[in-house]
């Protein structure tokens, strides 16, 4: 299948692994990239050490990496780090990216910009993106309230309406064929897909954790900021996460500032659950309808 985002990275079929914190490593990346897609590292929070291990892995594929925004601008020398690696391509997520535009550019690799709302597509476009994917609330893990149907179809009028040369990207809601159909007659040069990547060997899921999922539905998901409060994780207040519901999250979801008062003792809990893939405390990943 060829379009404008097949030509453009050089790969067979117009879909773009989600960069997905913790899940998303260089065993996954390679092999998506290997199938015809660009795979990417999550880099999420930021690890150095870990980063480097993941793109070792990934040796002899042509993978991406992406980062957190917000954590990114916590830790700028990270970026020197991921760039040196060469990356296929470098994918921003929840936050600014003006601050780390100049030197991706400079650096010849391609930058994508993940956004959630119109006014942050057209920053996005200011900063130079070369793809834009608009992610929809449809999305497992983190995001906003927008869907996908309305938001897609929105900036590919704004791309056209500025004459930009910029790529776009759907994302949220897509995990099959018929999901990247769609996202190309909504005027999109492909799809960005997570769940469905997570939900794969290739994937660093406790496999206990994978099953449940796998069993689970979209309706079995809920948006909250439970998991973020109790792994300490300051995220700006406009983003939530789509996760699975379990007692855990149904015990605290509405009470995250009480949470925050015992987040010593519950973190110890949720880090052993996380650990072991224990199904009643295991964190509540997006399931594969949720994506």
């Amino acid at each position: 299948m060829k379009t404008r985002l097949t030509e453009a990275l050089g790969i067979t079929c117009p879909v773009i692994q989600a960069p997905m914190a913790f899940a998303a490593g260089g065993a996954l990346a390679s092999a998506v990239s290997r199938a015809g897609g660009l795979g990417m590292i999550g880099g999420a929070y930021g690890d150095t050490r870990w980063i480097g291990q993941q793109f070792d892995i990934s040796a002899g594929a042509r993978v991406g990496c992406g980062l957190i925004t917000w954590k990114l601008a916590e830790r700028p020398h990270l970026l020197d780090r991921v760039l040196a690696r060469n990356p296929a391509a470098l994918f921003l997520s929840f936050g600014n990216p003006a601050p780390f535009a100049p030197a991706i550019k400079e650096a010849g690799v391609p930058l994508i910009c993940q956004v959630q709302t119109l006014r942050d597509a057209r920053q996005a476009l200011d900063c130079g993106a070369d793809i834009i994917v608009a992610q929809g609330a449809d999305a497992g893990g983190h995001g906003e309230a927008r869907g996908a149907f309305a938001l897609v179809p929105e900036i590919a009028d704004e791309i056209a309406r500025q004459n930009n040369s910029a790529l776009l990207c759907a994302a949220g809601g897509i995990a099959d064929g018929r999901g990247l159909a769609a996202a190309l007659m909504l005027g999109a040069d492909g799809a960005v897909i997570g769940t469905r990547f997570w939900a794969s060997h290739e994937a660093l899921v406790h496999p206990r954790i994978l099953d449940r999922a796998l069993d689970a539905t979209g309706d079995d998901t809920i948006r909250t900021r439970v998991v973020d409060v109790v792994r300490g994780y300051d995220w700006p207040s406009r983003y939530n996460g789509r996760v699975l519901r379990n007692p855990f999250i149904q015990e605290w979801h509405g009470s995250e500032d009480a949470l925050k008062l015992e987040a010593g003792v519950e973190a110890a809990k949720w880090a052993a659950a996380q650990e072991a893939g224990e199904l009643m405390l295991q964190p509540p990943l997006q399931a594969r309808a949720s994506v």
